[in-house]
């Protein structure tokens, strides 16, 4: 079989990401803090704008591989609070937080989360994104679909005033989003954390239940 050589700027390209990615602070600093993924930073960083998290809260992390988000929420609730995350990707155990494997959208798995003894959440987060393909239109149409997702699980499962987070990409149709987020959502804020990337289209709506 004829070996498929790479072009030569397509391998340049994935050598300066992974350059960029294993010089990056955020990178190293998850790595010594034993965290799953530099988004921890993100979450922490947010939290620190906003205040989310309360000893003994209830957090719902929706897109939670590989774990980071779960693992920052964990820390700031403490012992008497509970996190539970939801992934289509498996994700390893982490102690003392619960995973669901499946997709959100699976009813399966919101009976799951409606059978839990902690009721409604105090908090719950969307990290999800798409599958990216590099058309910026197209990669914000597929997220403006999944954050519609996280706002329906929201209105179902979150506490009123309870804190609600997801992930965005800038694009034409925010406006529209907005008005359906809020619906349901009140005292939305945008913030795009520091350990978000500046060429990274991503930022986050903050905002709490009606």
């Amino acid at each position: 079989m004829k070996k498929i050589k790479l072009k030569k700027n397509k391998k340049e390209k994935s050598n300066k990401w992974l350059s960029r990615h294993l010089n990056d602070i955020y990178y190293q600093e998850a790595k010594k803090k034993g965290y799953r993924s530099r988004s921890a930073f993100k979450l922490l960083q947010i939290n620190k704008k906003f205040n989310l998290f309360f000893k003994g809260a209830n957090v719902l992390d929706l897109g939670a591989a590989p774990g980071g988000w779960c693992q920052v929420a964990k820390e700031l609730i403490g012992s008497s609070g509970s996190v539970f995350g939801v992934d289509k990707l498996q994700i390893n155990k982490i102690n003392g937080i619960d995973f669901f494997h499946g997709d959100i959208n699976d009813e399966r798995v919101r009976y799951k989360i409606t059978n839990l003894e902690v009721g409604k959440f105090d908090v719950v987060l969307s990290d999800m994104a798409p599958n990216t393909t590099g058309h910026n239109t197209t990669d914000h149409i597929r997220i403006i679909n999944l954050v519609e997702i996280a706002i329906d699980i929201a209105d179902q499962f979150l506490k009123k005033n309870g804190f609600f987070v997801c992930k965005v990409f800038q694009g034409g149709a925010q406006g529209k989003l907005l008005e359906f987020m809020k619906l349901n959502i009140k005292d939305i804020k945008y913030f795009k954390p520091d350990a978000s990337r500046k060429e990274s289209p991503e930022t986050y709506l903050i905002g709490k239940k009606k």
